[in-house]
């Protein structure tokens, strides 16, 4: 096992990861980032715009990238999974498996592998709505630019036909895992989030028809660089939207599945419907809410400027059912509608579920004295100086208030490291 020291250990390299490595970093501090899948830029990568300016992500991560890179006081491992954390603040050990990569540091991103590549499998970035080679990057913006293979969906028959491709002997197909422990004076936990599975929630219908998807789904088909390329067409037929509809809390603050209230859905869905409303300047749109929640003034001008377009009509009620009309196509989007009292039965071309946030700190190995509530959140005692919970793994934030938080848990880690140091 291989050795290696460092002020601040970030568990996680999506925006709240970045932001915690990059602000301590550059205050002087020695950072390593730790990232579970190929590429850093957690759930951001996957977005279409931000809310409320409706500015791509591409920009902010491409600055964090550019932070990340010039600087020499941060070193980052991908493929990294937490084996066990041990120590106390100030003298931190931590476990970590590397998993192989099978693609060494002569890669220079030219794409022969995945051209040579005979194999394709679901894409997790578009979520799953296409195919990616098992030879592959996520995306034009992957950091770092380093092909992977997927070895687990490799063929014993494709006959390494990726390795023979390669003009730069990139390709070591028999690259092992390693392990190495890190020496840390203090550790933020920066493990983001998962939509919560929409299959769990049985009358809304997820599944039984492709025009039934999830949030996390529209932002793919909304991008750019997603499988319609940016075009939101149903998915059964390739046909445009007339008419959708976007059922919030999706499983969200219902007992039976998620208790709590994910804070960003309510926008996120108001920053869909300008989506549509921009390339379907006739098309209606229908958000069925229990409560929207918007807090703040931009926020609640961005909700407002939403609001007042006469094609979308919002919609206070419960929604009973979701479903697919066998003959048509068509969804059917069943509800009550409180404020005009009675029920309403309302037919569209695609509906979107606003699905909510789930936390993942809870799936890695943690010190006992870091507790998990039954929400699935970290929670960090008063008398915990030295591992701190950083956005979504301590509470559902969008993505301003998860900056904010990474930036007071690099403070907060600053602290810990100077005052034992």
């Amino acid at each position: 096992m291989s050795e290696q020291e460092t002020n601040i250990l970030v568990i996680g390299g999506g925006i709240s990861g970045l932001t915690t490595a990059t602000e301590a970093a550059e205050a002087g501090y020695t950072v390593t980032i730790l990232e579970k899948e190929p590429f850093l830029g957690g759930r951001v990568s996957r977005m279409n715009k931000y809310f409320p300016k409706l500015c791509p992500p591409s920009c902010g991560l491409e600055i964090n990238y550019r932070r990340v890179k010039l600087n020499d006081r941060i070193s980052v491992l991908t493929l990294a999974e937490v084996e066990n954390i041990s120590g106390q603040a100030g003298s931190y050990e931590v476990d970590v498996k590397l998993n192989p990569r099978y693609v060494n540091d002569k890669c220079t991103g030219c794409n022969a592998c995945a051209e040579a590549c005979p194999v394709e499998v679901p894409n997790d970035f578009n979520a799953g709505l296409d195919k990616r080679k098992a030879a592959y990057v996520r995306s034009e913006q992957s950091f770092p630019f380093q092909y992977v293979i997927d070895k687990a969906a490799c063929k014993s028959d494709c006959g390494s036909k990726c390795s023979e491709v390669c003009k730069y002997g990139a390709l070591d197909l028999e690259m092992q895992a390693e392990t190495v422990k890190i020496k840390a004076g203090a550790i933020a936990l920066a493990t983001g989030w998962k939509p919560y599975d929409a299959k769990k929630i049985d009358n809304l219908g997820f599944g039984t028809s492709p025009d039934i998807i999830t949030n996390v789904m529209m932002e793919r088909i909304s991008s750019g660089n997603g499988p319609t390329q940016g075009k939101i067409i149903r998915l059964s037929d390739g046909k445009e939207i007339k008419k959708i509809a976007f059922v919030q809390c999706a499983g969200s603050r219902d007992e039976n599945h998620l208790a709590y209230c994910s804070a960003v859905c309510c926008l996120a869905t108001l920053k869909q419907i300008t989506y549509v409303r921009e390339q379907y300047p006739d098309a209606e749109a229908y958000m069925f809410y229990i409560d929207i929640r918007t807090p703040g003034t931009a926020y609640e001008r961005f909700f407002n400027n939403v609001k007042d377009d006469e094609n979308v009509k919002l919609i206070k009620g419960k929604v009973a059912k979701v479903s697919a009309d066998p003959a048509t196509g068509d969804i059917i989007v069943e509800a009550e509608d409180i404020l005009a009292g009675g029920k309403i039965k309302v037919r569209v071309d695609m509906c979107v579920l606003a699905t909510g946030m789930q936390p993942t700190v809870s799936e890695m190995k943690l010190p006992s004295d870091i507790k998990i509530n039954e929400n699935g959140f970290a929670v960090i005692g008063n008398d915990q100086k030295g591992i701190y919970a950083v956005g979504c793994a301590k509470d559902p934030v969008d993505v301003a208030k998860s900056v904010q938080s990474a930036t007071g848990a690099a403070l907060k880690a600053i602290q810990t490291v100077g005052r034992l140091s």
